[in-house]
This record gives C-alpha cells, structure tokens and sequence, in this order.
C-alpha cells in the first residue's frame, strides 16, 4: 500500500542540527542596505595580486579548466608540501598534501573522517561558529576548552586537559586566531600537542591567519607533532584576499587519511576548481609584497582601532595577529546590539553570542575592511556605546584598558 502526503525531512538527520552562523545572518542583513559599513566579515578589502587574476585568466583561456585529480594539482601540492614544510618545520611531501575547496571543506572533510557519531571534538571557546557547525553536520559532539580575556585568549594547557572526556577523539587550535585575534606562544602549543599525545587525540590546527601576525611569530603545532596527529588546515582566502576562489589545503602525514580524504572530496566536489588552483600555484610561487602590505595595513588598523577604543574607554583585548578585534560594548544581548546598530546607525559588527559564552558582552569587529569604514564604523560603535542607549550597559573604563585589565580589576560591568 503507498502512503499519501508529502516527503519529510529526515528528523535524525545531523544536517537539522546545524546552528546558524551570527556572522553570515548580520552580512545578509547588512547587504539589504547598501550605505551599510560591513564590520562584520573576515574579507580583505583589496584584490587578489594581479599575477594571481592572470594566472586564472591564463588557465581558462589555455583550456586549463577541466577536472583535476580529487586530491588537486601535483604542482600545486607540492608547492603547498613545501610551504607547511617550511612555516611548520615538519617533513611534508606532496603526497601529504590533499588541496581542499576552502580550508572549511577540508575540515569539515576530516571531522567526517576522523569523527563517528556521538565522538566528542573540543573546540576553543570563544570559537569560530563554522567549527561547530563542521562538527554538528557529521555527527560529532562539541565540547569546548575556555580561553580567557585576562590571559589575551591564550588556552591554559592544564584547563584544556581537564576539559578532555572519555569520548574526546579530536581538539581544534586556531592560532593566529579567529575570533580573538591571540596568536599562542611556541610553550603552549607545545603544550596543548603533548595533552593531545597523552589522551590520543588528533589535533586540527586551523592555520588560515599563519602569515598575519603583528610581531608574535606564528608557531604550527606540527612543529611538535612526533606521531603525526596534527592535521594542518591553510587557505588562501586570508593572506592572498582569495575568499571566494575557495581553494585551501590540509597537510598530513597519515597516507590513510590522506586517501579518505580523497574519496570524500570525489563524493562531495568532484576536485577543486582547476582555474582556482592555477591561481593559488602563482598565489604560492609569485612575488609576496602584496602580502606583506597587507599585514602591514592590518597591523596599522589595529594600531588606529585600539587608540579610538582607548580614547572612548571602551574595553578590548589586543589582537596580535589574524584581521579581528574583540570589542567590549557592555550588553548582555549582543545580538539585539549588533541589530540596533546595523538598524540605526548602518554599521555590521559580528556578535558576540555566536562565538560562544567567552565572549559575553562583545562584538568581533573586521580590521580587514576599508580603514574609511573601519574608522566610521567604529566611531559609531562608540557612540552607540557611551549614549547609554536603551537596554545597554554603559562600561567604559580608563583609558587604555583592556577588556582584561577591567575584568581583573572589577570594572567589568554586564547588563542584567
């Protein structure tokens, strides 16, 4: 006998579970209105070099635009092997390298093959929610290790290892990090991959922001790993402004993840655009003055954004590396914050809510946008802020002070 009516959604599907990203809902929001300043998003605000465009230009026009091998170029592998080889210190070959569409699809890639459903992953709290949503959509439980502003984000190995459970296969670090900006000296990622050895856990190091520090050199925790359980994650949206190329790469040296990894990529895209990867080999192998101005332009909105935060005496923890700065704006709520703000004064700040309970209070805001819409943006913040507006907390401290220096000394006042 048929059974009449409409098909359903599977109610045991992971895919229901996904929790929304704050950060997409407030860009989509913010693209309704075109005066709107977007503070929201991690996107430079420069092109890709112009060696990069031809490159892509030369591919397609050269029929260079067909399938590739799932796992991408062998060029642009071994380009990339020798890269991780160099910023980590680990041997890499390029049959270590899978090159992915984004550093997201070859995370998401190796939670689906590192993960099975009900295993837990802890995450850095505060988080970038696509973590989460990676671990969500494949089943996996998310737990979380709290970094805290008082010690500028930067995890404290031993709470890390308290959080670990019997069911923990998987912790994710971020250094450079997204939302926070920390970049975690070389002792504490030692640290947190000796923790990882102890309990046998593998180790997803997110390393999108590996070439954005501010004096801080970046430290990759495969520069520790003896056993290869790190999994290195790069991409070339930061540092080479290729965000909607979609082309990154993982580096392990686990052949049989690298071959898992494979068929995932075959099952889920076929193979990485061949024009994309054309343009992330001349991206990899051309001149990298383009990325240095970059990082120094970051590095100087930094500098401007504090001196306004501690001029208006609003709370902060200084970023040193990545394009993010975490804004201390004294409101429970910060979803109805960031609403208002795009409602009436036209300016998108990420809220604080969707990166998890350790950023209570604050909103990211994006130092990779234009310095003239960085510099309004947040002078509108401000005044958001310090008018005391209805349902808003009013914390300004002394100048120069931290969103850490005022939680150790008690000045760090929440809305009830």
């Amino acid at each position: 006998m048929y059974r009449r009516g409409m098909p359903t959604l599977a109610p045991t599907s992971p895919a229901l579970h996904i929790p929304r990203s704050g950060i997409r809902l407030l860009m989509e929001l913010a693209h309704r209105d075109p005066a709107a300043l977007h503070l929201e998003i991690g996107e430079p605000d420069t092109a890709p070099a112009a060696h990069v465009v031809d490159a892509a230009a030369r591919a397609a026009h050269d029929g260079l635009a067909g399938y590739t091998a799932s796992t991408g170029l062998a060029d642009l592998r071994a380009v990339a092997a020798e890269r991780v080889a160099r910023v980590s210190g680990r041997a890499t070959a390029p049959d270590d390298v899978v090159v992915t569409h984004g550093a997201m699809h070859g995370l998401t890639m190796t939670m689906a093959a590192l993960l099975g459903p009900g295993d837990e992953i802890l995450l850095p709290d505060p988080m970038f929610p696509n973590w989460a949503m990676a671990a969500v959509s494949v089943g996996a439980v998310v737990r979380t290790y709290r970094t805290a502003a008082e010690a500028g984000y930067v995890p404290d190995v031993a709470e890390v290892e308290a959080s670990i459970g019997p069911r923990t296969r998987a912790i994710v670090v971020c250094s450079p990090n997204n939302p926070t900006g920390a970049v975690y000296p070389a002792d504490v990622v030692a640290g947190l991959v000796d923790v990882a050895r102890r309990h046998d856990l593998w180790v997803l190091s997110d390393e999108c922001y590996e070439a954005v520090t501010f004096g801080a050199p970046h430290v990759s925790p495969a520069a520790f790993d003896t056993d290869g359980r790190v999994v290195v994650q790069h991409s070339l949206s930061k540092t080479y402004a290729m965000t909607g190329w979609r082309i990154g790469y993982l580096a392990t040296p686990r052949h049989e993840l690298v071959e898992t990894l494979g068929h995932l990529a075959e099952a889920t895209i076929a193979c990485p655009s061949a024009v994309g990867q054309h343009a992330a080999l001349a991206a990899l192998t051309g001149p990298q003055d383009h990325v240095a101005a970059a990082v120094a332009s970051y590095r100087a909105r930094r500098d401007e954004a504090v001196a306004l935060l501690d001029a208006a005496g609003l709370g902060y923890v200084r970023p040193e590396g990545a394009f993010y700065l975490m804004v201390d704006v004294g409101q429970d709520d910060t979803d109805a914050f960031a609403l208002r703000l795009l409602a009436e004064r036209q300016v998108a700040v990420a809220p604080g809510s969707t990166f998890g309970t350790a950023a209570h209070g604050q909103v990211r805001v994006s130092l990779a946008a234009a310095p003239d819409a960085l510099r309004a943006g947040l002078a509108r913040l401000v005044d958001a802020v310090t008018a005391g507006e209805p349902g808003q907390a009013v914390t300004a401290g002394e100048p120069g002070q931290t969103t850490g220096d005022r939680a150790r000394t008690g000045r760090l006042v929440e809305a009830n």
